[in-house]
């Protein structure tokens, strides 16, 4: 009886499409000296907070998702000079979300569908992201992004002063064996349950050596030995049941963290669970954190917000058809309120001499 032969791989694959390795694009995308000092010392501040050297409050705002590359610029330019005025008491890093990880389908985001029509242009996605990020540093605006897998780090992480591990990924081992070799710190959500196990867990594996599978600056599969990151920080998100940023929250972080050695600066998210995904929630959040800061609730080094130039969100249907400055994923507060927010939580941590005398 004669066996039918049939494919043993690739089975559910269409096609493959080469990609231009790290080196080249690099190469062609170059960081000049202006955007390479950005983030040296925007890495080294949030360094000098984590460890408690830097009291200032460290803000990370900016666009759920990036999806125009003209209002993501406006939005920076606003963005540093709302730094400038602040940074005696806010390290301001704006958010440059390229990646977007969903619950079902949906946009991937600009790296993997640049055009915004499922033709998943990744190679012009990569190359976006680098000349965004290039122009954000070149302002002096230092950067942050959430990493989704191991291959997209080798293309833009030296762009970036901060990176994230979201809540659907700090619970899986490439996540962490990524991390422990990425050279910025790194900040690790809770889990989507509210929990803090996942993040904990991370946070210690991320810090030891790993050896995993890659790629190298040409493109080329490798295997990756690690020396592990010790820059970890703890982000609280909220989770299904209930927001966790209040005082026992932050004081059962705190101690489980200290428990195991670890940091114990914590950033909270004002979007998500934490204000119950309702992005006109997220001033509650924020401001609620500034008064705690104030009250000398030290734990609390840092804050999340998602911002663009307009409020709110939009379908993404005809690309042709969406409005300017608006986000295609989760809800964000405009650029009026974001001003507003940071400026008065700066008059409160900076007293007029009068204020001080009194």
């Amino acid at each position: 009886m004669s066996t039918v032969m049939q494919p043993l791989q690739n089975v559910n694959v269409r096609d493959t499409v080469p990609l231009i390795a790290p080196r080249y694009l690099k190469s062609e995308e170059t960081i000049s000296d202006s955007a390479m000092r950005t983030v040296v010392e925007g890495r080294e501040a949030i360094k000098r907070i984590l460890s408690g050297e830097d009291s200032r409050l460290f803000v990370t705002v900016g666009p759920c998702s990036i999806h125009d590359h003209v209002a993501a610029l406006e939005y920076a330019r606003k963005l540093r000079e709302l730094a400038e005025k602040v940074k005696s008491h806010m390290l301001i890093v704006m958010r440059v979300y390229f990646e977007k990880p969903r619950t079902t389908v949906g946009w991937k985001g600009l790296i993997n569908d640049p055009h915004l029509n499922e033709t998943f242009d990744i190679a012009t996605g990569l190359r976006a992201a680098r000349r965004i990020l290039l122009e954000v540093n070149d302002m002096g605006l230092p950067a942050a992004t959430e990493l989704l897998e191991s291959i997209t780090p080798q293309y833009i992480s030296d762009l970036l002063a901060f990176a994230a591990i979201g809540a659907r990924t700090t619970e899986s081992p490439t996540h962490r064996q990524m991390a422990s070799g990425l050279s910025m710190p790194v900040g690790y959500k809770n889990g989507t349950d509210g929990t803090l196990q996942v993040a904990l867990d991370a946070m210690q594996a991320a810090r030891t050596s790993h050896s995993f599978l890659g790629i190298d600056s040409e493109g080329k599969t490798c295997i990756i030995n690690t020396k592990g990151n010790p820059w970890g920080m703890l982000v609280l998100r909220g989770g299904r049941t209930a927001p966790n940023y209040a005082p026992e929250n932050v004081q059962e972080a705190v101690s489980k963290l200290r428990a195991l050695n670890l940091c114990d600066r914590i950033m909270v998210d004002c979007s998500h669970a934490n204000s119950n995904k309702d992005y006109t929630k997220q001033h509650i959040v924020w401001n609620d954190v500034i008064q705690r800061r104030l009250d000398g609730e030290t734990a609390l080094a840092g804050v999340m917000v998602e911002s663009n130039l307009f409020p709110g969100s939009q379908p993404l249907k005809n690309p042709a058809d969406l409005k300017y400055g608006v986000s295609i994923t989760d809800g964000c507060i405009g650029w009026e309120e974001t001003e507003e927010l940071i400026l008065s939580a700066y008059e409160k941590m900076n007293p007029t001499p009068a204020e001080v005398t009194a």
